[in-house]
C-alpha cells in the first residue's frame, strides 16, 4: 500500500515536471515562430515597396540630380523671355520709314520762284552762288510740279520747254563760276516762266 502511494506520488511528480518542460518548450517554439514571421513580413514589404512609406518616391542619392531638371526648365523659360524681349526691342527700335514727299503743287512752287524776282547778283563780285543756285533750284521744283499736275504736261508746254533748254545748257554743275557763265539764261528763264504764269492765273491762285 505504501509502495503504490509512493509510486503514484513519484509518478505524479514526474508528470508535472514533464508538463512544465513541454509548456516551456512550446512557448519558446511559438516565440521563435512569431519572430520568423515578423522578419518575413518585413522582408516582403521592403522588397515590394510596401509599408506606410511605400507610395513615397525615394529621394535621389545625388541632390544635384534632383535640381538639374528644375534649373534646366528655369533656364529655358528665361531664354524664351529674353528672346521675346529682344524681338520687342528690335521692333521698337526699327525706324519708321518717312514717306517720300511728292512734287509740290504748281502754285506753291511758283510762289517760291516769285520770291526771287526782287533779287539779283553781279557776276564776278562773289555774291552769285546763293542767288543763282536758288533760282536754279526753284525752276527745277516748278518743272517737277508742272509735270505731275493733273492738267498734264501738255498744259505747261511752253514753260516746260524753256526750263528743259536751260537744264540742258547748265547741266549738273552748280559751282558759282559755272552758274555765272549762264547768268542771263537762268534769269531770263525765270522771268519768262513768270510772264507765262501771269497769263494763266488759274494755275497759281
Amino acid at each position: 500500500m505504501l509502495f503504490r502511494n509512493a509510486a503514484r506520488t513519484a509518478t505524479g511528480t514526474g508528470d508535472r515536471a514533464d508538463a512544465r518542460r513541454s509548456f516551456r518548450t512550446g512557448l519558446r517554439t511559438g516565440a521563435l515562430a512569431v519572430v520568423v514571421a515578423t522578419a518575413l513580413v518585413s522582408c516582403t514589404q521592403a522588397s515590394s515597396g510596401g509599408g506606410p512609406d511605400g507610395d513615397v518616391p525615394a529621394a535621389s542619392a545625388d541632390p544635384a540630380a534632383d535640381r538639374a531638371p528644375i534649373a534646366e526648365n528655369t533656364e529655358n523659360a528665361e531664354n524664351a523671355d529674353d528672346a521675346d524681349r529682344a524681338e520687342r526691342d528690335a521692333a521698337a527700335g526699327e525706324p519708321t520709314a518717312e514717306p517720300t514727299p511728292g512734287p509740290e503743287l504748281v502754285r506753291d512752287a511758283f510762289a517760291t520762284l516769285q520770291a526771287t524776282l526782287g533779287e539779283t547778283c553781279t557776276p564776278g563780285a562773289g555774291d552769285c552762288a546763293y542767288f543763282l543756285g536758288r533760282v536754279t533750284r526753284e525752276l527745277t521744283e516748278l518743272d517737277e510740279a508742272m509735270r505731275a499736275d493733273d492738267k498734264g504736261p501738255g498744259h505747261f508746254r511752253q514753260p516746260l520747254a524753256d526750263m528743259e533748254a536751260l537744264f540742258d545748257k547748265v547741266g549738273d554743275d552748280r559751282s558759282e563760276a559755272h552758274l555765272e557763265k549762264h547768268f542771263s539764261a537762268i534769269v531770263g528763264t525765270r522771268d519768262g516762266v513768270n510772264a507765262w504764269m501771269q497769263g494763266h492765273p488759274d494755275d497759281y491762285r
